[in-house]
């Protein structure tokens, strides 16, 4: 079993019917867990990626009404090439620094 979280924030609270529907998605075989937040306005679900794919997921979220406004990335922020290469120049630069000799007296 291979499984997969996906995170989608909501618009609108959902309605007493979508919560419903939602919690009746824990019936569906390859749905191990619904997480709701209200403050964050997200809903995170950890799905079997053998029995099912993220596109199914979200049409299963789509029919019980809930308003998905976007899917959240759950990777944190990954650095910039110009970041990375900023990095590695002031790295660099230590390291230089540091093996250069000391200066003469």
């Amino acid at each position: 079993m291979t499984t997969v979280d996906v995170l989608y924030r909501y618009g609108t609270a959902p309605a007493e019917s979508a919560m419903i529907a939602l919690n009746n998605l824990r019936e569906v075989y390859g749905i191990r867990r619904i997480d709701f937040s209200e403050a964050e306005k997200t809903v995170r679900i950890e799905y079997d990626a053998t029995r099912m794919n993220e596109p199914t997921i979200r049409g299963l979220l789509a029919r019980t009404g809930l308003n998905i406004v976007e899917a959240v990335s759950t990777l944190p922020p990954q650095p910039t090439p110009e970041e990375i290469a900023a990095a590695q120049a002031a790295a660099a630069a230590a390291a230089a620094a540091k093996a250069a000799p000391p200066p003469a007296k």
